[in-house]
């Protein structure tokens, strides 16, 4: 996982607004590589990895364990249907490679949202959706069926969003790669 989608999430990354002092929760934390690339950037902040599968806690702690001896991360084991953050943690949630497998999608978004400071953002970041014209595209939406994945297409990325309560939505497309980035921004207003 940690080389693999290395690309997309460098890709992502690079369109989101991150400041230095910024409290991060990488969603779906899987190997920490991502982890890891946050907490490089966020020298003043801390970081946050977040997986429902004790392995992939157990990798990321290995690949994060110097940033955690430093007080930098905090990698937990968990779900995204019940975080274990306060309301209005973080300046930024991000999602790689992880949302078309969450159980509740509409739900799981409105408790990430829950989690985010007024005026932090969630970023989605992923290698595949509905729709793209890719071989990596085509072979994922034959294989739906077997793989229990929800894949969507970059309409349905919005409209979910929206619904779920995020603001100043914004999906962007690396279409020859097949990419996608959904960003959406919690509110100022309560």
């Amino acid at each position: 996982m940690n080389s693999r989608h290395s690309g997309v999430t460098d890709w992502g990354l690079s369109q989101v607004p991150i400041e230095k002092n910024f409290t991060i929760l990488d969603i779906g934390c899987g190997g920490g590589r991502t982890v890891s690339k946050l907490a490089a950037i966020v020298t003043e902040g801390k970081v946050y990895g977040l997986d429902y599968s004790t392995a992939s806690v157990a990798f990321a702690a290995k690949t994060n364990r110097d940033w955690i001896k430093k007080g930098r991360v905090d990698i937990r084991e968990g779900s995204v249907s019940q975080l274990p953050f306060a309301s209005a943690t973080f300046d930024l949630v991000v999602a790689v490679e992880t949302h078309f497998w969450w159980q509740d999608l509409p739900g799981d978004l409105r408790e990430l949202l829950r989690t985010l400071k007024p005026g932090g953002s969630l970023a989605i970041i992923a290698e595949v959706y509905k729709g793209a014209n890719t071989t990596t595209a085509r072979l994922v939406e034959k294989y739906l069926p077997k793989t229990g994945m929800k894949l969507l297409t970059p309409c349905e990325h919005r409209d979910l969003l929206v619904e779920a309560g995020y603001t100043n939505v914004q999906v962007t497309l690396e279409t020859g790669k097949g990419w996608i980035l959904a960003i959406g921004k919690k509110s100022f207003e309560i």
